[in-house]
This record gives structure tokens, sequence and C-alpha cells, in this order.
């Protein structure tokens, strides 16, 4: 049962709720158009800041040297063009001790909303609608996950509300970067920011995150014969000589997902591959010389990333060699982008029961689930630096990066009265 500091602390988020705060806020960040690369995430990182300087949290909100940064060894990729990033880290400092320090974190940056005919409204216009009698907010990153960061901001005002003084420290950790590599947590880490254990409030659909799959992101440049269309049996059709290649690919996919970690057993692919780009052809009469095709390609738990790439690349090899055209005229299979590792919270880590008895002490709902996910995430990098690392956040994933993109109001909540008690339990109250 909560104690009496418990319950004040939730008395504080649920007057949040009441007073619209979490919808206000929430609000507020969708506005901000932080698509990843974007100048906007330099807005969305000021808007945390902010929030936490009024928290008087000490706050380091600093340009990252992004020369310096992609550089280094095991910098994690990524995919978007940009000249400046932001990093964003506040810590409480009013510890009455040496206790743990826990991380809450979160990322501002989300993927752009797509066609916006799909949208029935503007995406960076957040909007409040009832579904199934539950009120939601709509809107590019509501779910994905500005509702996160918003709930972890919501979980440590109402402990500053209530006066609780904990032994350890909360820290909360802002992002940019996460959705083409993990720049802003490599840089965050890189900075000498850490923890002794660290919840990421990504959506986790009801369900504790405990360990998440890799993914690395390639490209295939599959050659053709150009010739005039009138003339095209005596072309080669690039588009028609990935046939085989996309076959090869399908069937790795099949044999990487046969036999998943058990924490992985409720997804449908525990290890998807998944082509997400084709381009192919200059000219409608034209047949086309070259198709270029870009994708993820998932890393199973606890496999080195460098023997993916070689499975991969030998699936591709042995489809061209069974090709007529690709045995003398091979694809090419480059790697680029975002390069995500696997990670998971190591066994035994007491986080996981906190966490878990935290989440049925705040809703009266049965402990979550522990399980894994087939994404990448930022997990990897604050597990592979020590910091047991787990995700619970407000929303259903499979919301995330579609169009009209939404969030429960009443998630967001739920999540912050948990992510409140967790900083209570595992810091420590004097």
């Amino acid at each position: 049962m909560p104690t009496d500091a418990e319950l004040a602390v939730l008395d504080g988020v649920h007057d949040l709720a009441r007073a619209g705060t979490l919808a206000a806020d929430l609000g507020e960040l969708v506005r901000i158009p932080s698509v990843t690369g974007s100048d906007a995430e330099a807005d969305a990182q000021a808007w945390v800041a902010r929030r936490l300087e009024r928290l008087e949290f000490d706050v380091d909100h600093w340009r990252m040297d992004l020369a310096d940064l992609t550089a280094r060894p095991g910098f994690p990729g990524m995919e978007a063009q940009r000249h400046e990033a932001w990093g964003v880290a506040g810590v409480t400092s009013d510890a009455d001790g040496d206790g743990p320090t826990l991380v809450l974190q979160g990322h501002v940056d989300v993927v752009p909303p797509g066609d916006r005919d799909r949208w029935a409204d503007d995406p960076f216009e957040p909007r409040v609608e009832l579904r199934e009698g539950r009120e939601v907010i709509v809107g590019r990153g509501a779910c994905d996950m500005k509702a996160g960061v918003v709930a972890a901001l919501a979980a440590v005002t109402a402990l500053r509300s209530a006066g609780v003084r904990i032994i350890g420290r909360a820290a909360v950790h802002s992002v940019v970067g996460e959705e083409d590599g993990g720049l802003g947590a490599f840089g965050t880490l890189a900075r000498g920011h850490t923890g002794d254990g660290c919840v990421i409030a990504e959506p986790s659909s009801g369900s504790i995150i405990s360990a998440t799959a890799g993914a690395l992101t390639f490209r295939l440049e599959v050659p053709g014969l150009a010739v005039h269309g009138c003339w095209r049996a005596d072309g080669v059709s690039a588009v028609e000589a990935f046939a085989p290649v996309q076959a090869a690919l399908r069937a790795l996919e099949r044999r990487r997902c046969a036999d998943p970690d058990p924490l992985m057993a409720s997804n449908r692919l525990a290890y998807p591959l998944s082509v997400g780009t084709v381009r192919a052809g200059d000219w409608a009469s034209t047949v086309p010389d070259l198709l270029v095709a870009e994708g993820r390609y998932g890393v199973k738990i606890g496999e080195d990333p460098g023997a993916a790439r070689a499975a991969f690349e030998d699936a591709v090899a042995d489809a061209c060699a069974g090709n007529p055209w690709l045995r003398d005229h091979p694809v090419r299979v480059t790697w680029w982008g975002g390069q995500f590792a696997s990670g998971r919270l190591p066994e035994g880590s007491p986080l996981l029961p906190i966490v878990q008895r935290a989440w049925t002490d705040a809703t009266r709902r049965p402990p979550p689930v522990a399980q894994g996910a087939p994404y990448g995430s930022d997990l990897r990098l604050y597990t592979a630096a020590g910091i047991p690392t787990l995700h619970l956040g407000p929303g259903d994933v499979r919301q995330a990066h579609t169009a009209g993109e939404f969030v429960p109001l009443g998630d967001v909540e739920l999540v912050a009265g948990a992510l409140a008690l967790t900083v209570l339990r595992f810091c420590g109250v004097r």
C-alpha cells in the first residue's frame, strides 16, 4: 500500500490532470514541429529546460559538439542532416544523502508527418477528441513520445509540490535524434550525465519493455542495363533484378524470427526486415539501370551487430549467385544512418519489481508484464553504459509514426503517477 507521502504525490499528479495541466503541456509540446534534424528540435529542448528550471532542478542545457560525437567510437549513426543538436539534463540538487539516482528519459524529436492529406487537420496543431469514452490528444509526436516527456515532468512536479525529500536524486534527460540513431542519448551519456537506473517513457501499451531488438539501416543498389522501353528484351530492368533479392530477404527474415528470445515471443515478427523506400528509373520509356532500396533490419537480442550484418550480406550474395545477371553484376550493400544494437535490462535488476509495484499502486491494476519490443531505442545506449533501463510510458506504441497519431490523456496521468512512485522507492524517502 502507498505511504502517506506517496499518496500526497499521487494526489499531486491527479491535481495536474484535473487542472488541465497535462493536456496543456502536451499541446504546447506537440505544437513545436520538432522533426528529427530540424531546427525545431532545439525549440523543444528549450521548452523542457525551462520547465526543469521552474522546478529548481540543476539544469545543463548545452549545444552538442557534433564533430566530436560523430568521430567517437560507438557513435550510433544518424540519418537526418543537422547543423546543431542540443542536450538537456536536469537533476534535483537537494538530496538528503548519497542515495541512488534515477533517470527519467524521453526524446522530443518526431518523425515527419507524411502525406498531410491523411491527417484530418494540421498534424502539429493538437486537438482533443473523445474516442470510446476517453479523451485523447491527436497530433504528430503526441504518442511517440511527447506524452512520455510530459508524464516524466508531471512526476517530478508532483514530487516538488508534495514537498517530499528523497535520499538520492531524480534526473530528467531530454534528448534529440532518437528517431535516427540515438545521437542525443549518446551525447548526454558522453557528457557524464548518468544514473543508477533509468526509465524511458516510450509508449509501452500497458506493459514494461525490458528488452529491445536492434535495427540497422541498409541501402541496396541493384544494377540493370538501360535501353529504350520498346527494346526492353535487350536490356535488364533493375526492378525485375530486385525481385530475387527481395525474396531472399523475406526468407532471411523468416529464419531469423523462427526461434526468438522468450521476451520477444509475443511479437508477430520478433526481428522484422522492412524495405522502406525504393527508387528506380528516370524516364518512363527507359528500362531502369539502377534501383536503390533502403530499409531497416532487425538485430536479435544479444546478437553482435557485425554478425547480423554478415548474415544479411551473405543472403544478398547468395541471391546474386543464383541469378544470371546479378552473378556478374552483384548488388552493392551499404550500412548508413541509424545503427541500433539490441539491449536488455540485466537479469535480476531490482528496477523491474519496483516499477511493477509502482504501476500497481498508482493505477490499481495488475502489475504489467515485462516483454521485449522489436524496435531499437535509447535503452541499449543506457544499458551499455551500465545503467539498468526499461520502458514504461503512455500510449500504444502501434500509434507511433501513424497518420492521426494519438494518446489517451488518462494514460499520461497513470504513467506520471507510476513514475513518481518509482522515483520515491528507487531513490528512497527521508
